[in-house]
């Protein structure tokens, strides 16, 4: 479906060549006919730097600011300095840019890592801030709800249009399925898809397989930017996600079985399970831009498994 929204527009998508970007690229220019669509790259566009972040604004109708530093539990555990000044630098920065070039409006994705360990459930966004962030990756989901606060005081103060987006766990083809910064899912597809070429006869996997977690499929986390660039215009935080919980040991199970492998699984509790559970109230982001997930969680695994096999695993 066309929208004139982005009709001229000159928009800027950080992180437009990573995992998400590329599908909110896609999706931009399938919803209308912007002007230009600008993606900078690292190597010569860095976000920590103040004048970098001058340059990457200048004039532009709307920024997507996707940019992350960002791993799985391990990475974060390694990380924890770098993950914070890095991420709060960048949106910071970037913001305050954006600010001074009057910029009309700023999207900005933040992260379920943001929330307390201990959430009500379904996380609710009233309730971001009623506790301490599970410590692996404290500092990174603080990093990030920093930029919260500086959308809503900037919007505040200056009357400056810029937005805050909770996406939940991602995954689909595309994904980085390195050890060191990948996430549940395309580890688990790894191990398991090498495990059965290997013919091991068990994969370990981190945890008791008693934490939870709620999944989205990136084309659907893409659509949900969209929509919600094209339709949503207020201080509070929006949860982006599907709705749908499972355990650790559940998603271990089904991965296991669509990439065809019969060893036994093995759960490693002397390792970190993370945040115990993770589930989202998705009302808001209905009610507000008409977004819901449509892909189902095992056609989605399907597509992503087919992929990562198809491409040699090389990601």
């Amino acid at each position: 479906m066309t929208t004139s929204f982005w009709d001229g527009k000159r928009v800027l998508v950080t992180g437009g060549a990573g995992f998400v970007g590329t599908r909110v690229v896609s999706q931009i220019m399938k919803a209308g006919n912007p002007e230009q669509i600008y993606v900078p790259r690292s190597k010569s566009t860095d976000l920590r730097v103040w004048e970098d972040c001058v340059r990457a604004v200048k004039d532009i109708d709307i920024v997507i600011h996707l940019a992350a530093n960002i791993g799985g539990i391990e990475y974060n555990q390694n990380n924890p300095g770098r993950l914070f000044y890095d991420n709060a630098i960048m949106g910071i920065q970037l913001l305050e840019a954006a600010r001074k070039e009057d910029v009309d409006k700023v999207v900005i994705a933040g992260t379920i890592c943001a929330y307390p360990n201990y959430t009500p459930l379904p996380f609710s966004e009233e309730d971001l801030w009623c506790g301490y962030p599970e410590p692996t990756n404290a500092p990174y989901g603080l990093a990030k709800k920093m930029l919260l606060v500086q959308s809503q005081a900037y919007r505040e103060e200056y009357d400056f249009n810029s937005i805050y987006l909770l996406p939940v766990n991602l995954y689909g083809p595309g994904d980085t399925f390195g050890d060191d910064r990948s996430h549940v899912i395309p580890a688990l597809i790894k191990r398991f898809v090498e495990a059965k070429d290997k013919k091991s006869p068990s994969v370990t996997v981190w945890g008791t397989g008693l934490a939870s977690r709620e999944f989205l499929y990136v084309d659907d986390c893409a659509r949900a930017f969209v929509l919600a660039t094209e339709k949503y215009n207020k201080a509070d935080p929006v949860n982006i996600g599907s709705g749908m919980e499972i355990s650790i040991r559940d998603l271990a199970n089904l991965i296991a079985s669509l990439t065809g492998y019969e060893g036994k699984i093995k759960f490693d509790s002397t390792k970190p399970d993370g945040q115990p559970r993770r589930w989202l109230n998705i009302k808001r982001a209905e009610e507000e831009f008409g977004f819901r997930a449509t892909v189902p969680m095992r056609a989605g695994l399907e597509k992503t498994i087919l992929w990562y096999k198809q491409s040699g695993g090389t990601q």
